[in-house]
């Protein structure tokens, strides 16, 4: 919050005394806490690290929301959570209706929020517990995005200073590059986090569109890919290490599913449309990778295009970017693995008694994990399915509560933003009723934690004591 003191001191804005105080409110309430219980043994299983996680969220939430309501940047609490919460796990649905009249401060503070979600805080306190002498492991696989095992390092601190070392090193290259591209600083820094974040909060009220600029979309495309890029293969790749990037069937599946899918979208927008095929390419380009890893920036209206492209962007609303990125989603090593298990489904059945085994990286999908994705897909199906329900009942007096009701659980399950009916690419959040907004907060946290991490707080297994 205090890093946000200079850009609010420095273009006049009359946001630096909240910042402040929500800077000394966290302040007091942390170290009260931490004072009060350092002398204690502090042994992390896996049900403290399931509830740390869940309880850090959910109170980082809170606090993140503070600079918010003493601005009066919001008239109610509500809506200052939803834009916290939407920031922290970066989704980027915004209730905001004009986003330019925000102090700087306060703009700056939103795209950080989503800076810090992206990595995941935990993470980030994962690199500093030891200095606390607490173990961090639990925290890293409660949170840690998609079902990777891959680590950089045998110990896991080493491994979450390496993501973030990776994290910040490509969040400083991309301001500089934008900085000198055309942005003003202030702007070149705050797109620098939120891309990095997969998040898609802007400083423009019509997102990356107002920057019609090829050489500035082209750059935050090319982030935004890097940033859907596991994390590993980036460390891999920085090293020299190809064979190890080429050798990973998610990365090569990420990689040839955007490519084709650009070679679709472009042909098709240039032929329904009067734009030239370099915008056309540029926009499909754009919006393909912005949608699949959730960053959710707005470069044009893909619901203006056809109704068979907005129907393929609805889609890609469920596939997310690879597991161990930023982005959020089902992510594309599910899609994998459930494509090849039903693909060697049909082989079972033409030798019940052979031995077929389902391999991604020319090794052996665990059964364990393999249950795991499974029952993964098939819950984000039921939530998916019962959420809209509910959300149609609570929009019921919109002009397309079906289909928004449906874009709205899809976008903020998914973590992505922009969605279809009434919450498309050029509108927000702000008519959501509050009940829904509250909602819609439950959803996205359930989403940014792979639904696990929150839905296991509620079983009764984990409150048994033997």
């Amino acid at each position: 919050m205090l890093t946000a003191l200079p850009f609010s001191f420095y273009h006049g804005g009359t946001d630096s005394f909240s910042l402040i105080i929500s800077a000394l409110v966290s302040i007091l309430l942390g170290s009260t806490i931490w004072f009060s219980t350092r002398k204690t043994k502090k042994n992390i299983g896996k049900r403290e690290g399931y509830l740390i996680v869940g309880l850090g969220w959910l109170s980082i939430s809170a606090f993140s929301s503070l600079p918010y309501i003493l601005s009066d940047t919001f008239p109610d609490i509500t809506n200052a959570v939803f834009e916290s919460v939407s920031g922290l796990t970066t989704t980027g649905a915004s209730v905001l209706n004009d986003i330019e009249a925000l102090p700087h401060g306060i703009l700056y503070w939103r795209s950080l929020t989503q800076w810090l979600g992206g990595m995941g805080i935990i993470v980030l306190t994962v690199a500093l517990f030891p200095l606390l002498g607490i173990g961090g492991v639990e925290l890293f696989v409660a949170e840690a995005p998609g079902p990777t095992s891959d680590k950089i390092h045998p110990r896991i601190k080493d491994t979450a200073k390496w993501l973030w070392f990776i994290y910040v090193g490509l969040t400083v290259l991309l301001t500089i590059i934008l900085f000198f591209t055309g942005m003003t600083f202030f702007d070149a820094v705050n797109h620098g986090l939120t891309t990095m974040a997969t998040g898609g909060f802007s400083t423009k009220n019509s997102s990356i569109a107002h920057y019609n600029t090829p050489a500035i979309q082209y750059i935050i495309a090319f982030f935004m890919f890097l940033a859907g890029t596991n994390y590993t293969i980036t460390y891999y790749a920085l090293r020299g290490n190809f064979k190890k990037v080429w050798g990973s069937d998610e990365f090569k599946t990420y990689l040839f599913l955007i490519l084709g899918l650009m070679l679709v979208v472009s042909t098709t927008i240039h032929q329904v449309t009067d734009l030239s095929f370099e915008q056309s390419f540029r926009d499909a380009t754009f919006q393909i990778i912005s949608i699949i890893t959730t960053t959710g920036f707005v470069s044009a209206d893909y619901t203006s295009w056809a109704p068979a492209l907005t129907l393929l962007f609805f889609l890609l609303l469920f596939v997310g970017a690879c597991a161990g990125s930023t982005s959020g989603g089902i992510k594309i090593i599910r899609h994998l693995v459930f494509f090849k298990t039903s693909i060697l489904e049909f082989k079972r059945l033409l030798h019940p008694r052979g031995v077929v085994r389902v391999k991604v990286d020319q090794q052996i999908v665990p059964p364990r994990i393999l249950m795991h994705i499974l029952v993964f897909l098939l819950i984000y199906l039921i939530i998916f399915v019962f959420s809209t329900i509910i959300m149609s009942i609570i929009l019921n007096d919109f002009e397309q509560p079906i289909l928004t009701s449906i874009g709205a659980i899809a976008t903020t399950l998914g973590n992505v933003g922009p969605a279809i009916g009434e919450l498309g690419p050029v509108d927000n959040f702000a008519n959501i009723p509050p009940v829904g907004k509250w909602f819609l907060v439950f959803i996205m946290l359930l989403g940014r934690l792979e639904l696990f991490t929150i839905l296991v707080l509620f079983t009764p297994y984990f409150w048994r004591t033997n």
